[in-house]
Order: C-alpha cells, then structure tokens, then sequence
C-alpha cells in the first residue's frame, strides 16, 4: 500500500491515505458556532485525504470543553456550512466527528444542571471551564428509560453534520467519553442490560452505530475506539477483558458496512488491533500516535506492512497545513508549538507557513 495511493471509504473516495485526526483545538465561539478562524483553519488543510473534525457535541449536556463548537443550533450548523463549503472548494472531504464527552465535563461549562455518565463515578482529575478549574464532577448514572434518548442525540447530532455538508460522521467511541464509559470497566458499573458482561458493557456502542448508519447511511458513517488506551479513567487493563468487549463491539457493528473503523492504538501491529481488523472487515484506519507525534516512518511502516489502510496524524497536521505535499516529496516539517494549542485566536492555529516553494 502506498501513503500517497486513493483510498474509497464507503461513500467517500479520497486522493491519500493521510487523513488528519480529530483534534480539540478550543477556538470556536462560547456559542458553539465556528467562527473565521476555524473555516480558515480546516481550509488550508484540505489537501489531507480526509479531514475528521474535532469533537463536535450533538447536546448541551455532551459538550466537554470550552469553546467547543456544536451541532445542535441552526447557527452553529451555518457556522459548519462555511467550514465544509471551504473544504469542498480546495477539492477536500471533511467528516464531523460526533462525540458526546459524558462525564468528562463540569456544569460551569456546559450551563446544564446535570453531567452523565454510565455509573456515579467521577473522573479522576480537574477540568478548566469557564469560571475557573474544578474537580470533575460525579455524574448521574443514566437510566435505561434515557438511553433512547442518548441515542437520538447521536442520530440528530449526524443528521445535522449533513445538513452543514458534512461527507459523513465519525461517532466518537474513544478516549474516555461517553460511548468509551460505558465499554470501560473501571466507569461502567452497571447491572443492567447495558453493563457487567462484554457483550452488555459494547451493546450501547452497537445501538448507536447502528442508529446512526440507518439515519444518514453506513457509506457515511465511522466509529473511533481506543481499546487500552487507558485516558480519562477509562481503564481497560484487563487485556482478556478488553480483547472479548471490543470483539463483541466490532462483531456487532461489522455487518452494517461502515465506511471506516479508526483505532487508536500505540501497537498496531499487535494481537488485538489485527484481530478487531479482520473482524471488522471494512477499511481500518489507524492512529499510533497520542503521547507521541507520528512519524513519516511509522506513517509509513502502517502502509508498508499493511496493517491499516489509512494513517490518521494529529500534530504533525496541525503545524504543517500541507503535511502531504512535505511528506510525499521528504521536506523538513513545522515543529507544532503544543503552548497554542488551546488557546483562542489565529496564533499557533492558522498561521502556521506552507511549504514556500
């Protein structure tokens, strides 16, 4: 497989392999609505073979960081149009990703009365909102009469991503948000129908997929796991456990003919990346960097081996707008100033040079 080769994700038929990771970047309104700088930002970097967008939240209650942009409002899904008509003008693809932070968040910036989560257990940890930083919250254990309603907040949420002209969703199933609390043991302390066993802890991701594809279509639509990843007090460290909840998950989802599984996973190569692969059986795209940038070597280690079809890159997209160009022809890249990341305005955001030749 070449890095630089097209690549058909269901519905989707991209120039490259290289497809920029979701990436929370805090630059957007306290509305929700992308503003200037954000169209600006995903504009210049249409040349990736796709473009996922930061975590965008499909409710009030789901939004997990300040500045955040949404798709709940008619604003903020105007807001998107002028993102995804920019991407569209370079020749790019932009997907949104749909994620629903649970109980990674703190009423102080979401302005609701309630965070939720699968269990009453709090997060490990401090969240800077609005007002200043706090331990998070315990959350109100959903209930099993609202989880339908959970699961038309993804559905609403996708349907609004194209109705804004986004080419598909990839619902945020990682990380330790919600869809990830409930598949993780140390979170998910149910015992109900949607915890204790594997198959019980995965069955809410199903449903919500499943939901979604049926909504907006399966060419259009992808899932983001990050089995073992071990973030936000999400903790898989049972790898036998861990190996038959994500087993059950991808067994349940396969048959629908996703557009695309994105794992997070610092061993691609390894048992339980390759084995919830081939269970899959669609186009695995794979992200092997968090705590490290990924490299044009491990990029292409992933193609040369075949252990995914696609690579998904973060930092290295976000100091370098025109990371294919300076990666297909090995020029020297933007080192990304990580004091910028979150903070607002154009500064370490869109005024990162291309390539000037």
């Amino acid at each position: 497989m070449d890095l630089f080769s097209p690549l058909t994700l269901g519905d989707l038929q991209l120039s490259n392999r290289v497809i920029m990771a979701p990436l929370t970047r805090s630059r957007s309104r306290i509305d929700g609505v992308p503003n200037d700088d954000v169209v600006e930002y995903y504009r210049q970097r249409a040349s990736m073979g796709l473009i996922v967008s930061e975590g965008v939240y499909p409710s009030a209650v789901g939004q997990g960081f300040v500045r955040q942009p949404g798709l709940v409002t008619d604003e903020q899904i105007a807001g998107w149009k002028r993102v995804t008509d920019a991407v569209h003008a370079e020749g790019g693809l932009i997907v949104a990703q749909v994620m629903h932070a649970g109980r990674v968040t703190h009423t102080e910036t979401t302005g609701q009365d309630i965070v939720v989560g699968p269990s009453a257990i709090a997060v490990d940890g401090v969240t800077r909102t609005y007002t200043g930083k706090y331990d998070y919250p315990v959350p109100h254990a959903l209930t099993e009469a609202e989880l339908p309603g959970i699961i038309e907040e993804f559905v609403q949420g996708s349907r609004n991503a194209i109705a804004a002209g986004f080419d598909g969703v990839e619902l945020h199933g990682a990380n330790g948000y919600l869809l990830h609390e409930f598949l993780a043991p140390s979170s998910n302390t149910r015992t109900d129908g949607y915890g204790g066993s594997p198959q019980n802890r995965a069955r809410l991701v199903i449903e919500v997929v499943t939901a979604v594809a049926e909504a907006i279509g399966a060419g259009k639509t992808g899932l983001r796991i990050s089995p073992q990843h071990n973030i936000q007090s999400a903790l898989e460290t049972d790898t036998a456990d861990a190996a038959a909840t994500y087993g059950a998950l991808i067994d349940g989802i396969a048959p629908l003919g996703l557009a695309a599984l994105s794992i997070l996973n610092a061993d691609p190569a390894g048992e339980l990346v390759q084995d919830l692969r081939s269970r899959f059986g669609g186009p695995v795209l794979l992200n092997t960097g968090f705590q490290s940038i990924t490299t044009l070597e491990e990029a292409e280690a992933v193609a040369a081996n075949g252990w995914g079809e696609a690579v998904v890159v973060g930092r290295p997209a976000i100091a370098n707008p025109d990371l294919v160009r300076r990666w297909k022809e090995e020029l020297p890249l933007n080192v990304p100033d990580a004091s910028t990341f979150y903070t607002e305005g154009a500064v370490g955001y869109t005024d990162y040079p291309f390539w000037a030749n």
